[in-house]
């Protein structure tokens, strides 16, 4: 059951993270990407990258919370996925908004405050995906590890560059931020160590319930018996 259930996670985490591009496409095919097909395919492609990233971060917090050790394996496809949507985000900016002027690219990213700032928080992402690996991570040893605690400032970066870049009504990204900043707080180790003392009195809170149940349901099939 735990295997299938591990399988069951993989391929909704793919699912999931594939679909966003492969809606995308299809709106493509379809000519059905507004009056101004660039810049939709640059928010829907920055909002994905957005929302895998908030849930890549959110993994550790749901096992310390909760115990869901399945979604561990699923944190590095995730991240990976998050890359290529940034990727794909960046490439649309600068060769289809920008046609790879990079004259013009200088002046956007002086004048412009949001695409410096997403510059920024892509420039921190990049290591973060090409050193995912197991390899990179034996021989960057314990530096792996600070490293990867750079994506907590690319995630910030992020919600401040959606911020910027929406203007006028600023509460989505917002949430997004405050999200950000809460999976930041229970990286705290105090918080984390409250954290998993919580998480250990909810599983034996449900293990006295599993436990109990199974009793009344032992009882009921005895007086049934009878």
């Amino acid at each position: 059951m735990t295997r299938l259930r591990r399988k069951g996670i993989q391929f909704a985490t793919h699912v999931g993270a594939l679909t966003p591009m492969g809606l995308l496409l299809f709106d493509w095919y379809q000519n059905d990407l507004t009056a101004n097909p660039i810049q939709a395919v640059t928010l829907r492609t920055g909002k994905t990258a957005l929302v895998l990233l908030t849930i890549t971060l959110a993994i550790t917090p749901l096992n310390t919370l909760f115990g869901f050790k399945q979604l561990i394996s699923m944190r590095k496809w995730l991240g990976l996925y998050t890359a290529c949507y940034v990727a794909v985000h960046f490439f649309i900016f600068i060769g289809l908004d920008y046609g790879f002027d990079f004259g013009l690219l200088k002046d956007a990213l002086l004048e412009k405050r949001f695409a410096l700032v997403g510059l920024a928080a892509g420039l921190l992402l990049l290591p973060l995906a090409i050193t995912s690996t197991r390899g990179w991570q034996r021989r960057l040893g314990k530096n792996w590890k600070r490293l990867h605690r750079f994506i907590y400032l690319g995630a910030f970066l992020a919600t401040v560059h959606y911020t910027w870049l929406v203007k006028s009504d600023i509460r989505v990204p917002l949430i997004y931020m405050a999200i950000v900043v809460l999976l930041l707080i229970l990286r705290i180790p105090q918080v984390r160590t409250l954290a998993s003392r919580f998480q250990q009195i909810v599983s034996k809170r449900m293990a006295h319930f599993r436990v109990r149940r199974d009793g009344q349901r032992r009882t009921s099939v005895l007086e049934s018996s009878d």
